[in-house]
């Protein structure tokens, strides 16, 4: 009867890392959507063809990932 708090305790931590590392995921996908629709947003106003998605793209990938990295380094997420 021991074992059944440490599975359970067990289960509890793979859950939520689960839900961190999908919350994460779920962060960076709206953070790079947004910069796109941005950008979208920016080609129909100014007529810049797909330049402004390109840069929106640019600009998000990185920007996502140095926010989720500021995030982790502070303690945030968790």
């Amino acid at each position: 009867m021991a074992e059944e708090p440490q599975r359970h305790a067990g289960l509890r931590q793979a859950v939520r890392a689960f839900a961190v590392l999908s919350g994460i995921g779920i962060y960076f996908a709206v953070f790079v959507a947004i910069c796109i629709f941005l950008g979208y947003e920016a080609d129909i106003h100014f007529g810049l063809g797909h330049t402004g998605r390109l840069v929106g793209a640019i600009i998000g990938f990185p920007g996502a990932i140095y926010t989720l990295y500021r995030q982790l380094r502070s303690g945030n997420i968790v």
